[in-house]
């Protein structure tokens, strides 16, 4: 692993156009020369807001679930309701049998 870190990225940790075909590869996507230019672009800028983020110091933070802590979850009252008949919510089925909706067999 640290042979291809060494191969793929230059003396600073950046990005090389050879890293996004090699995830493009992979990924069995292709790119033209302009989109490896461009994707190039905006990893190397991804990882300099991730790099931005690594240094702020995060010690006294509380983890949350939320990013204001005045916010909770909310949750109606469970009221029973009448449902659709068998008819009704049949009623623009492409295909049907009885009361269900009929599909093609999946194994």
């Amino acid at each position: 692993m640290n042979d291809m870190k060494s191969e793929r990225s230059n003396d600073n940790g950046a990005i090389t156009e050879d890293v996004v075909r090699y995830v493009a590869k992979l990924s069995r996507l292709s790119f033209s020369d302009e989109d490896v230019a461009k994707y190039k672009k905006q990893i190397g800028e991804i990882l300099g807001y991730i790099t931005q983020l690594n240094e702020v110091d995060t010690a006294d933070t509380q983890p949350t679930s939320h990013v204001l802590p005045s916010m909770k979850n909310v949750f109606r009252e469970d009221l029973v309701k009448t449902s659709l008949s068998p008819d009704k919510a049949l009623s623009n089925a492409p295909d049907k049998q009885g009361d269900f909706f009929r599909v093609p067999r999946v194994i």
